[in-house]
């Protein structure tokens, strides 16, 4: 029988081939001599079988280790760890696959825009509809002094549908509007915007002029819907409905009477549009970078649209006032007013100034929640209408 020697020889030299012939054997590190391993313990004894099929059961072992190899435990465990994290991403990835959720393919990004601003005006104004009417009677001071009286005034004559009465038209005018003064600020906003590296082009915040730019924009393609429905809000018994309010208007006034009050109108809207839009814009940057968070919720954008609208409303209210007084017009013997200054004067001189800010009250409280949830409704549909690529 070969001495022991020899065999350990031959069979490392084998073994050592083995190892050459097949690459798939993973090293492991060599044990260090001045430390004795007991026979009990797994990891200090091992034969030919063993090597192909270690007790940690993770990997195979070099064949250059047979006999007395050692297995580094930390080793193991992190590849447990990494395989662990790999599945918790799988199943985090599986369980977002899994949710519901809805999405519309549209590939025009404006035109994504354009629907997204439409259905938030639509469903912000039909849910503050109420007061929105009762704002505008006391605005020009018809079925009451305050809001409780007009409410109470409303509803004994006419019921809940005098509370929604001209929100068709309301909804036909906000939709388009809201559609284009979305898009209009997008792109003056990109537009204004320096990119990276470049100096500013313009003095001012590039929200501040966009926001001006979109109120102008949608108050010159939408104001004859918004005088149209102011007039079947306050005279019920002269119009029947829209068409023929509008027929009427023309006929008997003239044209130009759908425009009637664009000035103060216009300059309301910039001072107005570009406050509510530097506001939301400024809210949301420091909404990020308090909570440190690139996401904001529909709740957050609900109370950050809310504060936007609070804050432009209350800073170009008068101006609101006397815009609906001259839409009005001579109905009932009411005083025909030359111009916005004008206006303001005479409202002034009459009212003092608690005449300017009549009707503010309600007014905020249709422009807090209207305002949030145009914003809201505005992002959370961007995130619904989707392209192919986000789909």
């Amino acid at each position: 029988m070969p001495p022991k020697s020899s065999l350990q020889c031959n069979a490392s030299m084998s073994l050592q081939w083995l190892e050459k012939k097949h690459t798939w054997f993973l090293p492991i590190p060599n044990p260090d001599p001045s430390i004795h391993h007991d026979k009990t313990d797994n990891f200090s004894t091992w034969n030919f079988q063993d090597a192909f099929f270690p007790p940690t059961g993770l990997f195979f072992a070099s064949v250059s280790q047979i006999g007395c190899p050692t297995i580094d435990a930390s080793a193991g465990t992190t590849l447990l760890g990494e395989t662990s994290r790999v599945e918790q991403a799988k199943q985090k990835k599986s369980n977002k696959k899994g949710r519901m959720k809805l999405g519309i393919k549209v590939g025009n990004p404006h035109l994504r825009r354009l629907i997204s601003g439409a259905v938030a005006g639509a469903l912000s104004r039909t849910a503050v509809a109420p007061l929105e009417t009762i704002r505008t009677h006391l605005m020009v001071g018809s079925n009451g002094n305050s809001t409780t009286e007009v409410f109470q005034s409303i509803m004994s004559t006419e019921g809940w549908k005098g509370l929604f009465r001209g929100n068709f038209v309301n909804v036909i005018r906000v939709a388009p509007s809201k559609a284009i003064e979305l898009f209009a600020f997008d792109t003056a906003n990109k537009f204004l915007t320096p990119e990276k590296g470049e100096p500013p082009k313009l003095p001012v915040p590039p929200s501040l002029v966009a926001g001006a730019l979109a109120g102008v924009s949608s108050t010159l393609c939408t104001y004859p819907l918004e005088l149209i429905k102011t007039r079947l809000t306050i005279q019920r018994e002269v119009y029947r409905n829209f068409l023929h309010a509008f027929v009427k208007i023309v006929q008997e006034e003239g044209p130009s009477e759908l425009y009637r009050g664009l000035t103060p109108s216009l300059i309301g809207v910039i001072p107005y549009a570009a406050t509510n839009y530097f506001a939301y814009d400024t809210l949301k940057k420091l909404y990020r970078k308090t909570f440190k968070k690139q996401e904001i919720s529909n709740v957050a954008t609900l109370l950050i649209g809310s504060a936007a609208g609070a804050i432009s409303s209350t800073a170009t209210f008068p101006l609101e006032v006397a815009r609906k007084h001259m839409q009005v017009g001579a109905v009932g013997g009411r005083q025909v007013y030359k111009n916005m200054l004008h206006a303001l004067v005479s409202i002034l001189e009459k009212e003092g100034i608690e005449g300017l800010y009549k009707g503010l009250g309600p007014s905020c409280m249709k422009l807090v929640p209207a305002a949030g949830i145009s914003f809201m409704c505005y992002e959370a549909c961007k995130k619904i209408l989707v392209d192919e690529e986000q789909k």
